[in-house]
């Protein structure tokens, strides 16, 4: 009997990423630590609409270190309704001044 290949991409239900990062509003300014959610269907979609909601929110650079596919829902703020956002299409950028 053959096995189904073993996939990353086959979660039950929606794949809702999260990347951890720095974005950066001015040109050699301080960077600001940020939690990105958002529904994707693979990492490379979801690292290139983080950095397209990043550019529309006004970051000018961002430097994303880490990136993962939650398989709960967060228990507490601001995480808990940043994921629901994703559910729903958004993406949700949670900043930590």
């Amino acid at each position: 009997m053959i096995a189904p290949p073993d996939n990353d991409n086959s979660l039950d239900g929606p794949m809702v990423f999260i990347i951890i990062g720095k974005g950066y509003e001015q040109k050699d300014g301080e960077g600001i630590e940020l939690h990105i959610m958002l529904r994707a269907p693979d990492d490379d979609t979801a690292v290139r609409e983080a950095l397209n909601a990043l550019t529309e929110e006004g970051f000018l650079e961002a430097d994303l270190d880490q990136i993962g596919v939650l398989t709960d829902e967060p228990p507490e703020e601001p995480h808990a309704s940043a994921y629901q956002g994703a559910l729903e299409g958004e993406v949700a950028i949670i900043r930590f001044d």
